[in-house]
């Protein structure tokens, strides 16, 4: 407790604020549209502070909130047995773009989250859901799995290219959902491990990333109780608008 007390102590009164209101905002749109949250969370953290301390607050919420979402659904093994060269293709990516580039809070790392997230913004607004044949998939499930793996250490997002793939897959509904809690888990997992590997992740982080857990969870409560209530498409849009307003700022400004 006097650690994670110390942590947001020298986080300040402002910085803590934005923490709580950054992951209550991001598991919203987790809640209401099934991913998000660390792409919010990376966003908006990542134009007050370092990149690395951006990644070490978001690996509990990401982590319980992805294994919430891939538990239930009752696709899980057939889903495991379909994906596992894309998620270990991720571990494996992940592991060594820590090893050759890592999450170190240069200006260069805090552009390419910019322009991950401007590029994820544009294809969700203007790219057609693609198809992707059984016989593509062999070697495009490994090759999705190592770019996001390098990109989620470089910075601490990790839906580029693993999400447009999934949604490339024809999964129904139910399986998407869980399917995107795999791959989130896996990635979430492994930016951990390298991020622990180079220093970066200690009890304070841990500390504080349990805190933070309360407003994900919060968050993730109310989008679920606001997707009864409101158009889905109509709400990607508009998240996907936000989402590429903040990479195009963070990819200028760096």
């Amino acid at each position: 407790m006097n650690t994670l007390l110390a942590f947001y102590q020298n986080l300040g009164l402002a910085l803590s604020l934005l923490v709580i209101v950054t992951f209550l905002m991001a598991g919203m749109i987790k809640g209401v549209i099934g991913l998000g949250l660390p792409t919010v969370a990376m966003g908006l953290l990542g134009l007050a502070m370092a990149p690395t301390q951006a990644a070490a607050l978001l690996i509990i919420p990401a982590t319980l909130t992805n294994v919430w979402q891939l538990a239930f659904g009752g696709h899980l093994r057939p889903l495991v047995k379909r994906l596992w060269p894309m998620l270990l293709a991720i571990v494996i990516g992940t592991g060594a773009g820590t090893l050759w580039l890592g999450v170190d809070g240069g200006q260069w790392v805090v552009r390419g989250l910019g322009a991950v997230l401007l590029l994820y913004a544009l294809s969700g607004l203007l790219l057609p859901t693609l198809r992707v044949g059984s016989t593509t998939e062999r070697w495009l499930a490994p090759l999705c799995g190592v770019l996001t793996g390098i990109i989620t250490s470089a910075t601490g997002v990790f839906m580029i290219p693993a999400v447009p793939y999934l949604q490339a897959l024809g999964l129904n509904k139910d399986q998407l959902v869980q399917a995107l809690g795999l791959s989130f888990t896996a990635s979430t997992l492994a930016l951990a491990a390298g991020l622990m590997w180079r220093g970066a992740l200690g009890g304070g982080e841990l500390s504080a990333s349990l805190l933070a857990l309360i407003p994900a969870l919060l968050g993730m409560l109310l989008g679920q109780w606001l997707r009864e209530r409101i158009s889905a498409v109509l709400f990607k849009r508009v998240f996907f608008v936000g989402v590429g307003l903040l990479g195009g700022h963070l990819l200028i400004s760096g």
